[in-house]
């Protein structure tokens, strides 16, 4: 089957097709960006401006158009807190059901933390051991925390790099003042959950998702994503800590010349910066590994976990009662 899941975030609405069978990995076969850019279309009240909803409506047709260009059976489209958030989401969903033909579903924050902690899982096996997930999108982060295939611990906190830019970040370059009431509220914002964490003990692997991390990670030297998904990526709480304030005293415009920095992203890459070392070091942890699989991947291996396949199923049999005793030994015996 060829399943495509379509991603409709704040930046872009990105289409990732597969080819998918039962105990095969979800490596893609095509990816396709359509771009949204809604960090500035966020009017008072929380609604979506129409630039922004047309923008959507666009991104969206020009991902189904190519969904169906690459023979996608099964599409999954979704959107995440930039839409799901907004006060206009259903005339949103409405435009696009009524010009697309495809109307997106909501997943709760909680549930793209799931998700996401299964592909991260996935991806690393279960020699993992106790993992620890951390994932920065547009409108908020997700944690997940746990050892075994579904996490014990699962969140969603209003933490996004777009959000927080548009809250608190309204100079470009930044005052220094708007760069202290950010980290404030940051650290304010995970004194509700850092307890929680390191009461549910230390993980033994923290794993980072999402494209803040991924900027973040090549910023401080990690290899480009051209030489693909296999090649080991780390990220310190030093190199967080060194970058803050060289991103602070640039403008969006310097920042999106950087290396591994899309424009569309140089804007909140700050902010983004400054939720993940503020979470790195509240949880004490000093270096951690960008995991290239996310909640896409996850939203399809839970597809892949539904599917069953009848021909390979073992005709397992209920014991409905005890085995006599000279049965037993018989048995031994021979």
């Amino acid at each position: 089957m060829r399943l495509g899941v379509l991603d409709i975030g704040s930046n872009s609405a990105q289409l990732q097709v597969v080819d998918v069978r039962p105990g095969a990995p979800p490596l893609p076969a095509h990816s396709v960006k359509e771009p949204t850019l809604l960090g500035e279309e966020i009017e008072p009240d929380g609604s979506i401006s129409p630039a922004g909803v047309e923008r959507v409506v666009r991104a969206v047709g020009g991902a189904a158009a190519a969904a169906y260009r690459h023979g996608v059976d099964q599409l999954y489209p979704f959107a995440t807190s930039a839409v799901r958030d907004a006060a206009n989401r259903d005339e949103i969903v409405d435009r696009i059901e009524a010009e697309v033909g495809l109307r997106p579903q909501f997943l709760s924050g909680e549930h793209e933390a799931r998700l996401t902690y299964l592909a991260a899982h996935r991806w690393y096996g279960w020699s993992v051991g106790r993992l620890l997930v951390l994932d920065i999108g547009g409108g908020s982060m997700e944690i997940a925390l746990g050892r075994d295939a579904d996490p014990e611990l699962a969140l969603s906190l209003p933490l996004g790099a777009g959000r927080l830019t548009r809250a608190f970040l309204h100079h470009d370059p930044p005052r220094r003042g708007e760069l202290k009431a950010l980290r404030r509220h940051v650290r304010e914002t995970l004194g509700e959950v850092v307890d929680r964490l390191r009461w549910e003990s230390v993980p033994r692997r923290v794993v980072a998702t999402s494209k803040t991390f991924k900027q973040l990670a090549r910023l401080a030297g990690a290899p480009p994503q051209r030489e693909g998904p296999f090649v080991p990526r780390h990220l310190s709480t030093d190199d967080v800590r060194c970058w803050i304030p060289r991103l602070a005293a640039m403008s969006a415009a310097q920042r999106g010349r950087l290396r591994g920095v899309s424009q569309s992203r140089a804007r909140q890459i700050l902010a983004g910066a400054v939720v993940a070392h503020a979470t790195m070091s509240a949880i004490g942890v000093e270096r951690l590994r960008v995991c290239p699989w996310a909640l896409r991947e996850g939203i399809m291996l839970r597809h892949l976990e539904t599917t069953v396949d009848s021909a390979g199923e073992l005709p397992l049999q209920p014991l409905v009662r005890m085995p006599e005793e000279g049965t037993v030994t018989q048995l031994h015996q021979r």
